[in-house]
């Protein structure tokens, strides 16, 4: 009797939790999928600010390079060896000094030979016109010594042109480079002796878009620097090209610096250059860390009390249309009102509904952005 007892007894507890098994094998994703319904999800860390309007300071910007607005490089007329070399390296130069001496003793020489038959020709002159005058020296014989007079003021004048070729002479005051011919070398004419630069004045070029020209004009102030954020050079435009590259779709521009009597910028020294247009009041804005691009637009994540009364905060995605970039802020055109919270970092983990928390321990807003090319 016992015996049968404890049979059905194993056997009951068999069936139990067979039963058990199944039951459970067959609910199992309903209540699992339960529990996570149910479990209030961790609320994400993020940095947020509000929505403002500011004065924009709307400007082109290019990429130019400065370069004397007196620079040239230095090249022998005529032909001949190099007798002396009379400036160094660096050296501030003064107008109408002699920079090279050609050798010239030859010419010297002929100079002295042409001076003599001048004054030979300037006596015989005289003596001619005296005996003409008393009628016995004919017109013909006058005019003849006319002319010889003329020959030798002709070649005294072209000997002491190649004289003046043969001293370079610096064209305006300024620094020359290093000499790139020595002493007792055969030069030719064209060869290149050194360059000279006029540090105290420069002018820079660079090319703005099509789409701008009509917004740069003569005379409009222009800053300058190795940076966007060190523009500390002023100066103005002097000069539009009147011609659009077909190419690039560029326009020349040329603009004058100020002052570079300190000499810091030289040139070929790569400059970034901005045009400042007109201030615009009242432009909302946002940090550009907090505009998100997708394949289906730019949006933003707005920062909203929980729905339903809850505590706390949730986002909410919102596409908006972005304009101009400049100084780290986004123009947002439409999709925001000023005094709006957004998100500002940390929305790579976020989507719309999701528990937020506010952690503005780091400003993301005033880290550096590199500005575009042209805004």
């Amino acid at each position: 009797m016992k015996r049968r007892i404890v049979v059905s007894l194993v056997a009951f507890l068999a069936v139990g939790l067979c039963a058990a098994l199944v039951w459970f094998n067959f609910f199992r994703d309903k209540l699992i999928a339960d529990i996570f319904a149910n479990m209030p999800r961790p609320a994400q860390t993020v940095a947020a600010s509000d929505v403002k309007t500011v004065t924009w300071r709307p400007g082109i910007a290019a990429i130019g390079t400065a370069r004397a607005e007196n620079g040239v490089e230095l090249a022998v007329e005529i032909s001949g060896v190099v007798k002396d070399i009379r400036f160094s390296p660096n050296q501030r130069v003064e107008k109408g000094s002699v920079l090279v001496q050609l050798d010239d003793a030859v010419e010297r020489a002929d100079l002295i030979d042409a001076e003599a038959a001048l004054e030979l020709g300037k006596s015989n002159l005289a003596r001619t016109s005296a005996l003409r005058t008393r009628g016995f020296d004919t017109q013909a014989q006058f005019d003849q010594v006319v002319a010889q007079v003329a020959t030798a003021r002709s070649k005294l004048e072209r000997y002491k042109a190649v004289i003046d070729q043969k001293a370079l002479k610096a064209p305006f005051s300024g620094t020359i480079g290093i000499a790139r011919i020595n002493p007792g070398q055969y030069v030719q004419p064209g060869t290149v002796v050194a360059t000279l630069q006029d540090l105290d004045s420069m002018k820079v070029d660079f090319t703005v878009p099509e789409q701008v020209i009509d917004k740069v004009k003569i005379g409009q102030p222009v800053r300058f620097g190795a940076s966007d954020a060190d523009l500390g050079r002023t100066g103005k435009i002097i000069g539009i090209d009147p011609r659009i590259d077909p190419q690039t779709r560029l326009v020349s521009v040329q603009a004058l610096l100020d002052d570079n009597r300190d000499r810091a910028i030289v040139p070929g020294q790569f400059l970034r250059v901005r045009i400042d247009l007109p201030p615009e009041p009242n432009v909302v804005t946002v940090p550009q860390t907090a505009v998100v691009t997708s394949l289906y637009g730019d949006y933003v994540y707005l920062v909203e009390d929980a729905a339903g009364g809850k505590p706390g905060l949730t986002v909410k995605q919102v596409f908006v249309k972005v304009g101009r970039r400049d100084g780290g802020l986004s123009e947002v055109v439409s999709g925001l009102t000023p005094g709006e919270r957004i998100v500002v970092s940390g929305q790579n983990k976020l989507q719309a509904g999701a528990p937020v928390k506010i952690d503005n321990a780091i400003d993301v807003t005033t880290l550096p952005v590199r500005s575009p090319t042209t805004r």
